[in-house]
């Protein structure tokens, strides 16, 4: 069985298409596996997914831009970061997207990973080669680090984050972008880390008891924070209650994906967003997890590949899927 870090070690050794190929014309790229008549108010019955564009290493972190109406993902092992739009389709936004430097062997995912915006509408990111959380103004593309170290020592690869109406930022700092993972000599924290960047700029640690701590997100109120494990010894869900100062609480399983493991999906638990209404998007073995708020499973959405992240955009009426080499799509009625 292939978990992702062995799925993107072959990836990251595969030639890189320097501009993405769109794909015109393709049949449906996928499907959709219904678990509950629940799922027909978030997707419709006749929906498919679409395959938009492929040729990337290792596509991930998508988020949709309101303002410029397109959507930014990554491709970390490519240091890239591209823009899509219905008007224009693929075009490189950010290169380097991460580490500004040329890449040293020990780095494996030298690029921007997971992507979010700030009630500014700045980009907010995970810059795995760089190892830190980094703020990009998306008109002059000026960076800005806001945290790369907790307690002076640097953090791993920084991954996912998701930003709270506070500026809060959650994020979560596996080992994914050293060539050696969990044995690379750059390491300086002892742990696989989830954290809190505050507004001010204080980085507090939340949990250190995950070997593989991924995809982060908030519920619409804000009162619970949704971690994606991608541990094939613990591929799972949590929840975690969060208090009127946005700190965890108790922590709960939210969803348990070990069957879809087992029967040989593809993928592990990774990106997770949430909708208006509170409906969670878990990506993980077989495609994205839809489920409600209250932990009910509705279906997944496949593509026959990994799913590493998804983004909800276009009003709500859009799910779009950085899935292994490809950028994918299916409507929504709701989310």
């Amino acid at each position: 069985m292939m978990n992702r870090r062995s799925l993107l070690a072959a990836l990251s050794a595969a030639p890189f298409l320097d501009a993405a190929r769109a794909v015109a014309g393709e049949p449906a790229f996928g499907a959709v596996r219904r678990l509950d008549p629940g799922l027909d108010r978030i997707v419709a019955s006749g929906a498919s997914v679409r395959r938009l564009a492929s040729g990337f290493r290792w596509a991930e972190g998508p988020v949709w831009v309101p303002r410029e109406n397109c959507l930014l993902f990554g491709d970390p092992p490519s240091n890239t970061v591209h823009r899509w739009s219905a008007k224009s389709g693929v075009e490189v936004f950010l290169r380097p997207s991460g580490l500004q430097s040329p890449v040293p062997p020990a780095i494996r995912e030298a690029g921007l990973n997971g992507l979010s915006l700030d009630g500014q509408g700045r980009l907010i990111a995970a810059d795995s080669g760089s190892r830190a959380i980094v703020r990009i103004d998306l008109k002059s593309r000026a960076r800005e680090t806001l945290a790369d170290r907790f307690e002076g020592k640097r953090f791993n690869s920084p991954n996912d984050l998701c930003v709270a109406r506070s500026g809060a930022v959650y994020f979560t700092d596996p080992t994914y972008g050293f060539a050696e993972g969990d044995e690379s000599p750059l390491r300086e924290l002892p742990w696989c880390g989830l954290y809190r960047l505050s507004p001010g700029g204080k980085v507090d640690l939340l949990d250190r008891s995950h070997r593989r701590p991924n995809g982060v997100a908030l519920s619409p109120d804000e009162r619970t924070l949704y971690l994606s494990l991608s541990d094939e010894k613990q591929p799972e869900v949590l929840a975690y209650a969060l208090d009127a100062d946005g700190m965890p609480g108790d922590r709960r399983l939210f969803l348990d994906l070990r069957a879809d493991l087992a029967a040989g999906k593809p993928g592990l638990p990774d990106g997770i967003k949430t909708g208006a209404s509170g409906t969670v998007f878990a990506t993980g073995p077989g495609g994205v997890h839809v489920c409600t708020a209250a932990g009910q499973a509705l279906g997944v959405i496949e593509t026959g590949k990994a799913v590493a992240n998804c983004a909800i955009g276009q009003g709500g009426k859009s799910l779009f899927l950085t899935s292994a080499d490809s950028l994918a799509v299916i409507s929504l009625r709701s989310s």
